[in-house]
């Protein structure tokens, strides 16, 4: 059960439009390495998970969807005041055209999100190490993303999201050397 505070995680503020930054956002939006993908594995996985770590996966996969939100603040506030024209020029004329100012889960070359982009193998140090990659992916994406803004303000927040990802791949390394301690001493497979 999940209690929903109707306040971002972290606050989002952004300095100006820039809808090329937008674009580039909905890769941590609906992308591969994106913040929905990250919350929908971890979830899923908790399932086939160990008592010791059911609860790890269960917090960050709800920090993710935090996270998610952020990512769709940062993008409607990136885009609200921009014209058509503006949006075209942005490469965006393929997503107005389908969806108008709506978001969509898709990544910033417009390839809609699928579950192909999750992993849940059943072996928990597999699914641990699945894990911790695919937040360096993400930490490393945002750090990409800090770099192609010069907006003090956005770039805040991106560093919040940047340094949730180092947590969260730090606490699955955790979980990864409980779960080994407790393969070796036959606790389970």
């Amino acid at each position: 059960m999940w209690v929903y505070e109707k306040k971002l995680q972290y606050p989002v503020r952004v300095g100006k439009c820039d809808i090329r930054m937008a674009r580039l956002l909905l890769e941590q939006y609906g992308g591969a390495d994106g913040e929905l993908a990250a919350a929908l594995r971890y979830l899923n996985q908790r399932y086939t998970i160990p008592d010791k770590v059911i609860g790890l996966l269960n917090d960050i996969g709800t920090e993710e969807l935090a996270h998610l939100e952020m990512i769709a603040t940062m993008v409607y506030k990136l885009t609200k005041d921009a014209t058509v024209e503006e949006l075209d020029a942005a490469g965006l004329a393929p997503h107005y055209v389908a969806h108008d100012s709506a978001l969509f889960y898709e990544n910033a070359s417009g390839v809609p999100w699928t579950a192909a982009y999750i992993q849940a193998k059943g072996d928990p140090i597999a699914d641990l190490y699945e894990d911790i990659a695919a937040e360096e992916k993400a930490r490393a994406t945002y750090q990409w993303l800090i770099d192609m803004t010069d907006d003090c303000d956005l770039q805040d927040s991106l560093k919040f999201l940047r340094e949730r990802e180092i947590i969260h791949s730090l606490r699955f390394r955790e979980a990864v050397e409980i779960l080994k301690d407790d393969r070796d001493k036959k606790k389970f497979f």
